[in-house]
């Protein structure tokens, strides 16, 4: 296996997206020689690359994976070692345009493993989602879980989990899957539509507003800080067997109704919830299998209290600051 982080230049596609990002800051503090993302800008922002481009070895290229030109411009330039694709669209944004939400998991990663065939690079760390699972039919679920995924999003990161095995075995190549349930953390985006959960309630109370619920409230997410999750990814990169994959999340699970009601009472909101329609094909349940994911690293987790204290924090702090 041998694999390595020192020393290396490393790719990240949708680097400057949310998880992306503090993956970069961990691969520059792990000693990595340059790190090269790759990002459209579709939701990520440059902004939570500063700390990256201040180190001097961040090469970013704004550009879209699902363009294999795109990708042979930057391996042109860079000799890359290793890739981690968390490159992605998010989750909502398969009501928007469910073609494009599905074709972009799939493209992308389809792009990335014909190089990776043609010996353009060695390592493929892909980012899955716990969405290709869907709503649990059995708790904990582990790695056997089923894969019925209920969006298009999620049917486009099972098809590219599936390319990815496939290409795996056809072709002997190092590929891993590292599977994160619901992360949350800074710079995660809290504009619009495609906003997530956590900063969407948090910036409709810090303008005024009231937290919105859909549905009964009652579906529940493994929720892990984003810190945590690019440990452990840090971490299975140096163990993970050729072709495998692993779950990471927190053997844990909260309603989004609760979830939002600590929210509310961490930012002083006293009203009522506005309740919305439920989604469509909304997941219900997710609570995770920790034991392979400890099996193979030191695994630690941020307590919930505390992650999300941090978190909303950190957004109060940057709207009051900039006034956004």
């Amino acid at each position: 296996m041998n694999r390595k982080l020192a020393g290396q230049t490393i790719l990240v596609t949708g680097g400057a997206g949310f998880i992306g990002s503090h993956l970069v800051d961990r691969l520059i503090q792990e000693g990595a020689e340059q790190v090269v993302v790759i990002d459209s800008l579709f939701v990520g922002d440059e902004a939570n690359l500063d700390q990256a481009t201040a180190s001097g070895k961040l090469a970013f290229y704004r550009d879209d994976i699902e363009i294999s030109s795109a990708l042979d411009y930057v391996f042109e330039r860079h000799s890359i070692d290793s890739v981690f694709n968390c490159a992605t669209k998010a989750l909502n944004y398969s009501f928007l345009n469910p073609s494009n939400a599905f074709s972009t998991n799939v493209t992308g990663v389809l792009n990335l493993l014909e190089l990776q065939r043609r010996g353009a690079f060695k390592t493929l760390c892909h980012f899955s989602t716990s969405e290709v699972y869907g709503t649990a039919v059995y708790e904990p679920m582990d790695e056997n879980h089923p894969r019925n995924p209920t969006t298009t999003y999620a049917a486009g990161k099972a098809a590219a989990d599936l390319a990815v095995e496939s290409y795996a075995r056809m072709f002997d190549l190092d590929s891993i899957i590292v599977r994160p349930f619901n992360n949350y953390g800074p710079r995660q985006n809290h504009r619009g539509m495609l906003a997530g959960v956590i900063p969407i309630t948090a910036w409709r109370i810090h303008q005024g507003g009231a937290p919105e619920v859909h549905g009964t409230g009652r579906q529940s997410r493994d929720f892990i800080y984003v810190a945590d999750t690019v440990d452990a990814v840090v971490k299975l990169f140096e163990r993970m067997p050729a072709g495998d994959n692993v779950n990471i999340s927190t053997d844990n699970q909260i309603a989004i109704e609760d979830l939002i009601g600590q929210i509310s009472r961490y930012l002083g909101f006293q009203g009522q919830m506005i309740g919305r329609d439920a989604r469509a094909a909304d997941v219900m349940c997710h609570n995770a299998s920790n034991e392979k994911v400890r099996r193979l690293i030191d695994f630690q987790l941020t307590p919930f209290p505390e992650g999300l204290a941090t978190t909303l924090d950190w957004y109060r702090s940057r709207w009051e600051g900039a006034g956004q």
